[in-house]
Protein backbone atom coordinates (compact mmCIF):
# COMPACT_ATOMS: atom_id res chain seq x y z
CA UNK A 1 0.00 0.00 0.00
CA UNK A 2 2.65 2.13 1.31
CA UNK A 3 4.57 1.78 -2.40
CA UNK A 4 1.63 2.19 -4.12
CA UNK A 5 0.65 5.53 -2.57
CA UNK A 6 4.33 6.48 -3.12
CA UNK A 7 4.31 5.59 -6.79
CA UNK A 8 0.87 7.98 -7.01
CA UNK A 9 2.96 10.57 -5.53
CA UNK A 10 5.74 10.51 -7.67
CA UNK A 11 3.18 10.58 -11.03
CA UNK A 12 1.79 13.63 -9.75
CA UNK A 13 4.37 15.58 -8.50
CA UNK A 14 6.09 14.68 -11.78
CA UNK A 15 3.43 15.62 -13.66
CA UNK A 16 2.62 19.17 -12.04
CA UNK A 17 6.53 19.61 -12.31
CA UNK A 18 6.63 19.23 -16.05
CA UNK A 19 3.52 21.60 -16.86
CA UNK A 20 4.34 24.93 -18.67
CA UNK A 21 2.37 27.51 -19.49
CA UNK A 22 0.62 27.57 -23.32
CA UNK A 23 1.96 29.80 -25.74
CA UNK A 24 -1.45 31.69 -25.95
CA UNK A 25 -1.79 31.52 -22.52
CA UNK A 26 -4.87 34.69 -21.26
CA UNK A 27 -5.83 34.29 -25.14
CA UNK A 28 -9.48 33.91 -26.47
CA UNK A 29 -9.55 31.61 -29.76
CA UNK A 30 -12.51 30.74 -32.39
CA UNK A 31 -11.95 27.35 -34.65
CA UNK A 32 -13.86 24.27 -35.37
CA UNK A 33 -13.58 21.18 -32.51
CA UNK A 34 -15.32 18.08 -32.30
CA UNK A 35 -15.93 15.58 -30.10
CA UNK A 36 -14.94 11.83 -30.20
CA UNK A 37 -18.49 11.28 -31.00
CA UNK A 38 -18.54 13.67 -33.49
CA UNK A 39 -20.75 16.27 -32.25
CA UNK A 40 -19.53 20.24 -32.08
CA UNK A 41 -18.80 22.60 -34.98
CA UNK A 42 -17.58 26.32 -34.01
CA UNK A 43 -16.03 26.70 -31.42
CA UNK A 44 -14.59 29.39 -28.67
CA UNK A 45 -11.50 28.49 -26.59
CA UNK A 46 -10.38 30.54 -23.75
CA UNK A 47 -6.59 29.19 -23.06
CA UNK A 48 -5.58 30.59 -18.77
CA UNK A 49 -2.16 29.11 -19.57
CA UNK A 50 -2.72 25.88 -16.85
CA UNK A 51 -6.06 25.06 -18.65
CA UNK A 52 -7.85 25.68 -21.47
CA UNK A 53 -11.81 25.50 -21.55
CA UNK A 54 -14.12 25.71 -24.62
CA UNK A 55 -17.66 25.45 -26.06
CA UNK A 56 -18.83 24.13 -29.51
CA UNK A 57 -21.61 24.63 -31.34
CA UNK A 58 -23.46 23.06 -34.14
CA UNK A 59 -26.51 23.18 -36.52
CA UNK A 60 -27.51 21.30 -39.44
CA UNK A 61 -30.51 20.33 -41.45
CA UNK A 62 -29.31 16.42 -42.88
CA UNK A 63 -31.84 16.25 -45.84
CA UNK A 64 -34.79 16.82 -47.36
CA UNK A 65 -36.78 15.63 -44.34
CA UNK A 66 -36.65 18.33 -42.98
CA UNK A 67 -34.78 16.46 -39.79
CA UNK A 68 -32.65 19.32 -37.63
CA UNK A 69 -29.94 18.48 -35.07
CA UNK A 70 -28.24 20.86 -32.54
CA UNK A 71 -25.53 20.48 -31.00
CA UNK A 72 -22.97 21.84 -28.02
CA UNK A 73 -20.19 20.51 -26.27
CA UNK A 74 -18.39 21.82 -23.60
CA UNK A 75 -14.75 20.95 -22.77
CA UNK A 76 -12.00 21.37 -20.15
CA UNK A 77 -8.44 20.11 -20.19
CA UNK A 78 -5.91 20.83 -17.86
CA UNK A 79 -2.04 21.20 -19.02
CA UNK A 80 -0.09 18.25 -17.30
CA UNK A 81 3.12 18.82 -19.80
CA UNK A 82 3.75 21.44 -22.36
CA UNK A 83 6.82 23.41 -24.50
CA UNK A 84 7.12 26.22 -26.43
CA UNK A 85 4.84 24.61 -29.09
CA UNK A 86 2.56 22.11 -28.06
CA UNK A 87 1.01 20.70 -24.58
CA UNK A 88 -0.35 17.29 -23.11
CA UNK A 89 -3.19 17.28 -20.98
CA UNK A 90 -6.48 15.94 -19.30
CA UNK A 91 -9.62 16.41 -18.95
CA UNK A 92 -12.80 15.54 -20.62
CA UNK A 93 -15.92 16.97 -22.33
CA UNK A 94 -19.46 16.87 -22.21
CA UNK A 95 -22.20 17.11 -25.18
CA UNK A 96 -25.62 17.48 -25.78
CA UNK A 97 -27.42 16.49 -29.29
CA UNK A 98 -30.95 17.27 -30.22
CA UNK A 99 -33.00 15.90 -33.15
CA UNK A 100 -35.88 17.12 -34.21
CA UNK A 101 -37.87 14.78 -36.33
CA UNK A 102 -40.94 16.55 -38.07
CA UNK A 103 -43.85 14.00 -38.37
CA UNK A 104 -46.65 14.30 -41.08
CA UNK A 105 -48.77 16.93 -39.13
CA UNK A 106 -46.49 19.32 -37.96
CA UNK A 107 -48.28 18.81 -34.12
CA UNK A 108 -46.67 15.71 -33.64
CA UNK A 109 -42.88 15.81 -34.62
CA UNK A 110 -40.20 13.99 -32.20
CA UNK A 111 -37.14 14.99 -30.65
CA UNK A 112 -34.26 12.63 -29.79
CA UNK A 113 -32.08 13.84 -27.12
CA UNK A 114 -28.33 12.11 -27.30
CA UNK A 115 -25.97 13.20 -24.36
CA UNK A 116 -22.07 12.04 -24.25
CA UNK A 117 -19.76 12.57 -21.93
CA UNK A 118 -15.81 12.02 -22.74
CA UNK A 119 -13.08 11.97 -20.27
CA UNK A 120 -9.88 11.89 -22.32
CA UNK A 121 -6.56 13.61 -23.30
CA UNK A 122 -5.59 15.93 -25.86
CA UNK A 123 -2.78 17.10 -27.50
CA UNK A 124 -2.38 20.79 -28.87
CA UNK A 125 0.15 21.72 -31.79
CA UNK A 126 1.39 25.05 -31.97
CA UNK A 127 1.97 24.91 -35.74
CA UNK A 128 2.94 28.72 -36.31
CA UNK A 129 2.49 31.80 -34.09
CA UNK A 130 -1.53 32.29 -32.55
CA UNK A 131 -2.72 28.61 -34.88
CA UNK A 132 -3.25 25.13 -32.73
CA UNK A 133 -4.30 21.81 -34.00
CA UNK A 134 -5.75 19.88 -31.49
CA UNK A 135 -6.27 15.95 -31.41
CA UNK A 136 -8.40 14.09 -28.62
CA UNK A 137 -8.25 10.36 -27.06
CA UNK A 138 -10.31 8.88 -24.80
CA UNK A 139 -13.93 7.09 -24.39
CA UNK A 140 -17.04 8.26 -25.35
CA UNK A 141 -20.17 7.55 -23.50
CA UNK A 142 -23.15 7.91 -24.80
CA UNK A 143 -26.42 8.47 -22.49
CA UNK A 144 -29.66 8.93 -22.21
CA UNK A 145 -31.33 8.17 -25.62
CA UNK A 146 -27.78 7.21 -27.42
CA UNK A 147 -26.40 4.24 -24.44
CA UNK A 148 -22.68 3.28 -26.70
CA UNK A 149 -20.00 3.04 -24.90
CA UNK A 150 -16.80 3.88 -27.81
CA UNK A 151 -13.18 3.93 -27.04
CA UNK A 152 -11.82 5.62 -29.87
CA UNK A 153 -9.43 8.77 -31.06
CA UNK A 154 -9.45 12.11 -33.20
CA UNK A 155 -7.04 12.47 -35.95
CA UNK A 156 -6.54 11.31 -39.87
CA UNK A 157 -10.52 10.99 -40.22
CA UNK A 158 -10.85 14.37 -40.20
CA UNK A 159 -11.94 15.08 -36.83
CA UNK A 160 -8.85 17.13 -35.31
CA UNK A 161 -9.44 20.98 -34.30
CA UNK A 162 -7.91 23.97 -35.01
CA UNK A 163 -8.05 27.03 -33.19
CA UNK A 164 -6.55 30.99 -33.90
CA UNK A 165 -6.13 32.79 -30.71
CA UNK A 166 -6.41 36.38 -30.48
Amino acid sequence: MIKTCLLASVVIAAAAGAAHASPEAGSFGLGAEFQLSGLGGVSGTYDAGMFHAGLAIGLADKDAAGDTVFQVAGRFFWHVAGSAQADFSLGGSVGLETVTIPAMAMMNSTTDVNVYIEPGFQIRAFIVPHVALSFTGGISIGVAHDSTVVITGQGLDGEAGVTYYF
